[in-house]
């Protein structure tokens, strides 16, 4: 399979994942948690998330990519939505696709640490992704897994305002 193929792949599969997270949201999963109830740690996450742009790379497991391809998310906001879930308001380029949607995923929390995390999550017809993404400070950092295809990302999280 070639390189193309295999990135376009990656690509498919979080545009459907973002679609996923969108559905949710528009069911009426997905209402923001009042902001009150949310603990310090939450607060602050909530405010350190709002109009940033993630500007970073990925990497591609056994390639090399010179430091990896160029990645970038805009996030608008993320609010809680449930006992672990978030709602992150996501603004991405891919190719000929430019698409804003709410992703809906977990966040655990590593002491004062916020991280996505997604374990065997099945998209149909796509196949079984795994990632860990934390975010600290003004840098994110994680792992990703899709089938036998996996890697790193890693960079900066920016104000809109500085972009």
């Amino acid at each position: 399979m070639s390189r193309g193929i295999r990135i376009g792949a990656v690509v498919v599969a979080l545009v459907v994942m973002f679609a996923l997270g969108w559905g949710v949201a528009k069911t009426g999963v997905g209402q923001a948690v009042p902001i009150a109830s949310l603990t310090e740690l939450e607060r602050d996450f909530t405010e350190r998330m709002e109009n940033v742009v993630l500007v970073g790379h990925f990497t591609i497991e056994g390639r090399d990519t010179g430091g990896g391809s160029p990645e970038r998310y805009e996030i608008t906001r993320a609010v809680k939505v449930g006992d672990d879930r978030w709602r992150f308001d996501v603004h991405m380029v891919y190719g000929s696709v430019d698409v804003t949607l709410p992703v809906v995923v977990p966040i655990a929390w590593a002491g004062d640490t916020p991280m996505v995390t997604i374990t065997d999550f099945t998209i149909p017809t796509l196949g079984t992704f795994t990632a860990r993404v934390f975010f600290y400070d003004d840098r994110y950092g994680g792992s990703w897994q899709h089938g036998q295809f996996g890697g790193l990302m890693y960079g900066e999280i920016e104000s809109m305002d500085a972009n």
